[in-house]
């Protein structure tokens, strides 16, 4: 057998079979690379959503920036894992009772961050590449002075608002001083977030997912630095926050300066005009005063949950932290479908905008359905991971319970609300949340509260706080779904 073999190869006819062999391989592994790469281009290029299948689009979209917001979630939540497993659960609470007065603060950048969405989608997909440009110009203007404006503002009004809301004497320290260093720190937040909304109306949801995963990275490291090393405690966690954002804004702007071949990034596009403020805030604001409506709700909840003491107020920054993760794929797809509604409806296609809201709304159902199992199964274990106290444990996994079912109510919302925003209509959503908010979530908070005290509960049953938000969820729900069937926002576009 050996004796033939070498008499092929001596012949040249085994020698051509490994050769020829050799080179498909060769053939195969380069045709290999070619795929990866298109893939990969794929992936970081901007998504055009006006053509191709519905749903494939919007998931090609959605995924990378649904890993973005959990990385971005993971800001607030390695804070609160870092401060409570170093510091201790006073500390856990005090940064949680910052974050409504945080969230209230910075509504003008969600409102410029929205305008400027719906916009810059809306002209990408018409192909408006002058317009295009002078809105991305204008936006970074606003967020500019916006940035100066709420940098003073919101520092001298940080510690009347917390001595409002009737925070513990034990923790009220700590939260001023975390929220003092964020506000001096917030272009990084402010620019982050307005840069990579544009880069999303774009169609560009991969890099902005690249730099936030890397100042994510940045923040765990400087967290564990500054507090386990270093001792900084609540004030470390701000610190590492303020200079990962400031990371993850810069490497936005790098990016859209190197979009040449869809706008021009110009110092006389960023000359504030009239024609493109004028729509960046009339869009914008109405969910710049949904968010400051929501925020100030949880101000007026937050004294609610302060009065049932620093057990609750961590089990509740506990919940929330979750919470966070569980809303992020609503919060994605909502932001996907806003990108899609809007350059579809930049390019006229009204048909295809009706295809992809039923496709986009069924995926983010599923997606939520999936999460709440997940939750309620691994409850424990998730609380489990921001304190060793067994009774903190136990309550923040209970509540956590009440709300569960919610996320999938909260799909249909934010997917629904999604797609009126991408055609322009931010008004409807703004009413809908202000309703489910003051009209539903306070009153019922308040209300079971009042009617279940007792000599043993002298502020009611904790359980309210949970309640109201479910039943706001669902409620809400019900209504967004309605206002989506009526149509009237499909004549709202820029």
């Amino acid at each position: 057998m050996i004796k033939s073999l070498l008499g092929l190869y001596k012949t040249g006819i085994l020698h051509q079979i490994f050769t020829t062999c050799q080179e498909g391989s060769n053939q195969a592994k380069e045709k290999s690379g070619v795929v990866i790469m298109e893939w990969i281009k794929k992936f970081v290029e901007p998504v055009d959503m006006t053509e191709g299948t519905p749903w494939k689009k919007i998931v090609l979209f959605a995924v990378p920036m649904l890993v973005g917001n959990i990385a971005q979630q993971l800001y607030n939540t390695v804070d609160s894992v870092v401060v409570g497993n170093y510091v201790g659960d006073n500390a856990l609470a005090a940064v949680g009772s910052a974050g409504p007065i945080l969230n209230l603060l910075i509504v003008l950048f969600i409102g410029i961050s929205v305008g400027a969405g719906i916009m810059v989608s809306q002209y990408f997909g018409a192909r408006e590449r002058e317009k295009l440009s002078a809105t991305i110009g204008n936006c970074i203007t606003l967020t500019g002075i916006a940035t100066l404006f709420v940098m003073v503002a919101a520092s001298l009004v940080a510690r009347p608002l917390l001595e409002l809301l009737d925070t513990p004497e034990s923790i009220i320290d700590w939260c001023h001083s975390y929220l003092l260093i964020l506000f001096i720190g917030v272009g990084g937040l402010a620019f982050y977030n307005i840069l990579s909304g544009v880069l999303r109306g774009l169609g560009d949801s991969m890099s902005a997912l690249a730099y936030l995963l890397v100042s994510t990275v940045i923040n765990i490291i400087l967290d564990l630095l500054f507090v386990a090393k270093l001792g900084m405690g609540v004030n470390g966690v701000a610190l590492a926050t303020v200079i990962a954002q400031a990371v993850s804004a810069l490497l936005c702007l790098i990016r859209l300066m190197k979009m040449k071949e869809l706008f021009d990034l110009k110092l006389s596009y960023m000359k504030l005009k009239k024609k493109y403020t004028g729509k960046i805030i009339r869009l914008g604001l109405p969910s710049g005063i949904t968010q400051a409506i929501f925020s100030m709700a949880m101000i007026v909840v937050q004294s609610l949950t302060n009065s049932f003491g620093e057990m609750f107020i961590a089990a509740n920054v506990i919940v929330m932290r979750v919470d966070g993760f569980a809303m992020m794929p609503n919060f994605s797809f909502g932001t996907a479908m806003t990108t899609y509604a809007g350059q579809n409806v930049g390019a006229r296609q009204g048909g295809r905008v009706d295809q992809g809201a039923k496709q986009g709304t069924l995926i983010a159902v599923g997606t939520s359905a999936v999460i709440t199992a997940l939750i309620l199964i691994f409850g424990k274990t998730l609380m489990g991971i921001f304190t060793t106290t067994p009774e903190l444990v136990e309550l923040s996994r209970n509540m956590m319970g009440i709300l569960a079912v919610g996320y999938i109510a909260m799909a249909v919302t934010q997917s629904l609300s999604g797609v009126m925003r991408g055609a322009g209509d931010t008004m409807t959503p703004m009413w809908i949340s202000i309703v489910t908010t003051i009209f539903i979530r306070v009153p019922i908070a308040y209300g079971i509260s009042f009617l279940t005290r007792t000599p043993e509960l002298p502020t009611g049953r904790q359980e309210c706080i949970f309640i109201s938000l479910l039943a706001s969820w669902l409620i809400g729900a019900l209504i967004t779904f309605i206002f989506y069937k009526r149509g009237k926002w499909k004549n709202r576009a820029v």
